[in-house]
């Protein structure tokens, strides 16, 4: 009731304070970094181990692969800061090179295995005469362990980086298409699908505009999850001696060539292992805000 129309001799009572305040939406990519904590420490920490690789001549004092005999097994110094190994090779130079060898295979890795898993997932989930051949492969594949798998197509090929990232690639592929098989078999069947389906459109464009967009999502996030596991893989392989050849400083053969002396001089393995638990930690930490954020049941709302 307003003032005008109350009766004569009866004052209005005063308005209400605002007990809240007012709530501004955060827009913006800083907005959306401020709802997903997770996602920007996650992401720092890969960019700047990105950065380490890119620009690894800048941070490595000395070469990586130059031997000094005179020199091996030094003690962290300030000269050597992660000290040298048997061959008197600096360890930190090795480290910051060894950021290049793991980020390339995990990066690689999960490119491709989303690719050719989002390829095969679609066409499973979508055509049901080749669901069932192309998932029996895949079931094959996964009742193998991928290290084992990886192991068994490396020992076919000799020691390189390609081809590091070709046998894990196939290690992953099957989890990958039965992730996209699993989401297609649920998009199949809404109203919308039936409705292009009715409508006589062809099953490539009923893919590409209602299938495919609504699977990129659990992809990204599995995408993260595959690097980081990819790294591991590798430095696994190149420990055993199956992965990269010994003359490439990666983060396993660091490992590997310390193992011997890990009783003595624990340096030589405990920094390039600090470091691949750092990196697969930001990649797995991106991962899950990144599942956070694309999930609208998990999502943080204002």
């Amino acid at each position: 009731m307003s003032s005008a129309t109350l009766p004569p001799g009866v004052a209005a009572a005063a308005p209400m304070p605002d007990i809240m305040p007012p709530v501004t939406p955060k827009k913006g990519f800083i907005g959306f970094l401020r709802r997903n904590p997770t996602i920007a420490f996650g992401g720092a920490l890969v960019l700047l181990m990105i950065i380490v690789a890119v620009f690894a001549p800048l941070f490595a004092p000395k070469d990586p692969t130059a031997l000094a005999p005179a020199l091996r097994t030094r003690e962290p110094s300030a000269d050597f800061w992660f000290g040298t190994d048997m061959l008197g090779r600096d360890v930190y130079s090795r480290v910051i090179y060894g950021a290049r060898v793991s980020l390339l295979v995990g990066f690689s890795v999960a490119i491709l295995a989303s690719v050719i898993g989002l390829t095969i997932g679609l066409i499973s989930g979508f055509i049901r005469v080749a669901d069932a051949i192309i998932m029996r492969i895949m079931d094959g594949m996964m009742s193998i362990p991928p290290i084992l798998l990886a192991i068994a197509l490396m020992a076919l090929t000799r020691g390189s980086v390609r081809n590091v990232i070709i046998a894990i690639t196939i290690a992953e592929i099957p989890r990958v298409s039965r992730l996209v098989r699993g989401v297609v078999l649920s998009l199949r069947e809404q109203p919308y699908v039936d409705a292009a389906v009715a409508a006589g459109t062809r099953t490539p464009v009923i893919i590409w505009r209602h299938i495919l967009p609504n699977t990129l999502a659990p992809l990204t996030v599995q995408a993260t999850y595959i690097c980081a596991s990819a790294m591991i893989t590798e430095a696994i392989l190149s420990f055993i001696g199956a992965g990269t050849p010994p003359i490439i400083p990666s983060w396993g053969n660091i490992m590997a060539e310390g193992r011997a002396l890990w009783q003595v001089k624990p340096y030589i393995v405990f920094f390039p292992a600090i470091f691949l638990s750092i990196t697969v930690l930001a990649v797995n930490l991106l991962g899950d805000g990144l599942r956070d954020a694309l999930d609208p049941r998990m999502a943080k709302r204002l």
